[in-house]
């Protein structure tokens, strides 16, 4: 009998630490075990290695909280250990140290501080304190926020490694605090808390050409903080931001914005201004701001550095600029250890692209996406702090003496930044190009999951796109575990729909003018995305508390169609990015666009009925499933001609019809049978925009058209997914042709390289191509079905599922083509192996052989 073990504890829904931000945090393990089949009987948590609860379940995602309510600033040791049905128990867990981040209630009692002096709109500065720690220190804990971006200092040490804290969230409605340990930052005696920060989201102007404005009210930052003391003698004390504390426009960040830019000094380096004893008697008292938001716990990893790259090539252009190339597109900033004259500026200018051979700026538009570092005359390393830019090259200008590529080259280095979430998924082909568009699709979601899912990193933009997160929110949870950050963009979601009376608009926080209409597939976000989370993290919380949120969307969408449940005549994005579309009339496609936002409400309206089916809502279930059945039926007899065909006789319609169930069994093989053959007569060629990207390989799929698919994913000519790798790409571009075949840019004002909505692909990859899907929620059971395409001899997913790493995929060779599967401890799978074979598997390694199925014909690309 082979003992289980217990590989991995998690509390919540966060990879980077045991962190409860709420007083019953749900419990999640993975088991290992080589017994095959394995299953969980029962399970044992044992908090501060006394207290054991024991647990009659065969569940290890998302348990309930098994003890008492936590408190706030707890602090536990957790473990865990299980019991398989063939009655072995695994030894106890490695221990887990949880953290409360909560606060209790009305404990929130920081101001909010600004400059009393600032120099210019959305100045960044430096605020300061002091206190006195007359007795042993037990432990210590910092709550802190901004209305801007910030970084706290304790005794002249940064109290942690993230940056940009404390994210963007919609600061009207929902500011998120962080919660970090600072005992060990502390000493008895004098102590000095320092705060630099910056205008970052809060003060900069959104908006399209040239129009910008300030949205959210104050044309500065602020900062608050407290600190909560408790002593050995258990006594316990809170330091606050307040009126006695002292703040200057100081330090060198001059200047600081999203789109601009930085401006560092070197020579203003306030040294020890965050340490005790720092002569502060020039700095005025802060003023304080009446804040109205209540700070609640960050729910999702922090933004971070999370990597860092050399210079691939130095460049010389035309015009005789230098240039750096950095190989690869990504989002961050630039060190720089330079040394040069006192005063002497060395100015960084970032894009995306070259075009031909000289810095591509005009997809920026208004964003200067420029650093200047003023040097001090020593040597200085200087990396902006409260801005990011979306680059692989960087023109330089001013370096202080003659460029010498193989020397200076290595004075710089690209620093990625991003949401730190934990990689997850892992596919691998044949096909180099195949595998460069996937790496394609992690950077570009890398790049731009910073804090909030924006659409791009680089321009006058990078906003929270709801149908961008709509279509690609099932890849991104493939990708990495994204449960925490989507969970935590969710909560901004609802507060901007409580505000609009239940629509969800374009972008979330909400910073256009016009901005909150409801748009067919921008606003099913609120539908699609709290149903990805259950479906792939096994996130039931996430589904029910964002219930209403969906409800109120699909009730939005329903008054809006009227009687007749045909949503017409309201604005709509339709097919977006149609690769047929002009290069200033994005939304001009060839599916009409009230073909598209009908479809949609059926779409949601069946979210919605099957949520309120899971959580117990027999009521909403009957009734949003019979919406979704009438506005079926409307849209089949508005939009589908007698003789089968879609009014609109573009891809996306039919894959629409397919992927959304619109169509009834008898019509399912006609509708297939179709798209394959607009997508032959286009030469293989993708036909669709943003709503028929991501779901047109699987109806192909579905209705016996792999090949056609396959031919898809392959293709290299212009417009395809491979068009652009053999372009040199290294993210996924917003258009398919963002870059003309002779390397100029696309003459659209809108042009960005790196968007993640048409990679949203790679979640075929992994659930058809390679055969590694979710068959309920969060893999529990897994469905491995692979279908091979002609032109590829093998292709793998891994991906480290709820459960445990699950691996699915399939080699080609002799006639055969051999099949592989790792189902994880405590999961099953059902396998369908090409040619129609079944086989129900538990746990373990499995394979099998049967014969290739692929039409020779068709493997000859004949």
């Amino acid at each position: 009998m082979s003992t289980p073990r217990v590989t991995a504890v998690r509390v919540e829904r966060r990879r980077d630490g045991a962190f409860a931000d709420t007083p019953t945090p749900r419990l999640s393990w993975t088991v290992g075990s080589d017994v095959p089949g394995w299953r969980q009987a029962g399970a044992e948590v044992r908090l501060d290695g006394s207290e054991v609860a024991r647990l009659e379940t065969d569940e290890s995602v998302f348990v309930d909280w098994p003890f008492d309510p936590l408190a706030p600033r707890a602090r536990h040791r957790l473990e865990v250990r299980v019991t398989g049905q063939d009655g072995a128990a695994s030894p106890w867990s490695e221990p887990v140290e949880l953290r409360s981040t909560f606060l209790g209630d009305g404990e929130w009692q920081a101001a909010f501080v600004t400059l009393a002096e600032p120099d210019g709109e959305a100045c960044p500065g430096l605020v300061r304190t002091e206190i006195d720690l007359d007795r042993p220190l037990a432990s210590a804990t910092l709550y802190a926020t901004a209305q801007g971006v910030y970084q706290v200092a304790i005794n002249g040490r940064d109290v942690d490694d993230a940056v940009l804290k404390p994210g963007w969230t919609s600061y009207q409605y929902r500011l998120a605090h962080e919660a970090t340990d600072v005992t060990g930052l502390l000493r008895e005696g004098r102590n000095a808390v320092g705060i630099r920060f910056a205008g970052g989201w809060f003060t900069e102007k959104f908006g399209f050409h040239g129009h910008a404005r300030r949205v959210y009210g104050e044309d500065q930052p602020a900062v608050a903080a407290q600190l909560h003391l408790r002593y050995a003698d258990g006594t316990s004390q809170v330091v606050t931001t307040g009126p006695d504390w002292r703040g200057a426009a100081a330090g060198p960040v001059v200047s600081s914005g999203i789109y601009d830019g930085e401006r560092i000094d070197a020579r203003r380096a306030a040294t020890g201004w965050s340490e005790p004893g720092y002569d502060d008697a020039g700095w005025p008292a802060v003023t304080t701001r009446d804040v109205d938001v209540l700070p609640v716990p960050a729910l999702a990893e922090p933004v971070r550095r999370t990597g860092e790259l050399p210079v691939r090539e130095v460049l010389t252009t035309p015009s005789g600029r230098t240039v750096l190339d950095f190989g690869q597109n990504l989002v961050g900033r630039v060190r720089v250890r330079v040394s040069g004259p006192a005063g002497h500026v060395v100015t960084l200018r970032h894009a995306e692209v070259l075009e031909h051979g000289e810095l591509g700026t005009r997809p920026l538009r208004h964003a200067r996406a420029t650093d200047e570092l003023v040097l001090s005359g020593g040597e200085d390393v200087l990396e902006p702090e409260f801005t990011f830019h979306g680059f692989r090259y960087v023109e330089v200008d001013g370096w202080p003496r003659e460029f010498d590529g193989r020397r200076d080259a290595a004075a710089f280095t690209a620093v990625v930044v991003g949401s730190d979430m934990h990689r997850t998924g892992w596919f691998e082909c044949s096909e180099p190009l195949v595998n460069r568009l996937h790496e394609n699709v992690v950077w570009g979601m890398r790049g731009n999951f910073l804090s909030i899912p924006t659409d791009c990193p680089q321009r006058d933009e990078r906003l929270g796109w709801t149908g961008d997160i709509q279509v690609f929110s099932p890849t991104a949870s493939t990708l990495f575990d994204a449960d925490a950050f989507l969970a935590g963009w969710l909560k901004d979601v609802e507060a901007e729909q409580a505000a609009s009376g239940g629509s969800l608009g374009f972008v979330v926080p909400q910073v256009l003018p016009d901005g909150d209409r409801p748009a067919a597939a921008w606003g099913d976000a609120a539908t699609v995305v709290p149903t990805v989370l259950y479906e792939r993290f096994g996130d039931r919380r996430a589904l029910a508390e964002q219930y209403p949120s969906m409800r109120a969307w699909v009730d939005v969408v329903a008054e809006r169609a009227g009687d007749n449940l045909l949503w017409e005549g309201d604005f709509q994005f339709g097919d977006w990015l149609d690769p047929d579309s002009p290069p200033d009339a994005p939304g001009e496609a060839k599916v009409a666009k009230e073909i598209v936002a009908t479809a949609h409400l059926v779409r949601s309206a069946r979210l919605v009925a099957r949520a309120a089916e899971e959580l117990g809502h027999a009521a909403d279930a009957q009734r949003y499933g019979d919406l979704a059945e009438r506005a079926r039926q409307a849209w089949l007899t508005a939009y589908v001609t007698r003789d089968g065909r879609i009014t609109s006789d573009a891809q996306t319609a039919y894959a629409m019809a397919l992927a959304y169930e619109l169509v009834d069994a008898a019509e399912r093989q006609a509708m297939g049978d179709r798209l394959a053959e607009l997508v032959r007569e286009a030469g293989d060629r993708i036909g669709t925009g943003f709503v028929g990207t991501p779901i047109i390989a699987d109806a192909l799929t579905d209705t016996g058209h792999a090949d056609v698919a396959g031919r898809l994913l392959l293709q290299t000519g212009v417009p395809s997914w491979l068009y652009a790798v053999t372009m040199g790409a290294t993210t996924v571009w917003e258009r398919w042709d963002s870059m003309l075949p002779d390397g100029t840019i696309n003459p659209g004002q809108m042009t960005s390289f790196n968007h993640y909505a048409f990679g949203a692909v790679a979640d075929w990859m992994y659930r058809r191509l390679a055969g590694l899907a979710p068959a309920a929620p969060g893999y529990r059971r897994l469905r491995i079905a692979p279908v091979p395409i002609a032109g590829m001899d093998h292709a793998t997913a891994r991906l480290e599922t709820p459960y445990g790493p699950a691996e699915a995929g399939w080699r080609a060779e002799d006639g055969q083509v051999r099949v592989r599967a790792v189902v994880p401890a405590g999961a099953s799978a059902l396998v369908e192996l090409p040619g129609g074979e079944t086989h129900e598997v538990g746990s373990g390694e499995h394979e099998w052989a049967v014969r290739d199925p692929r039409d020779e014909r068709v493997r000859a690309g004949v």
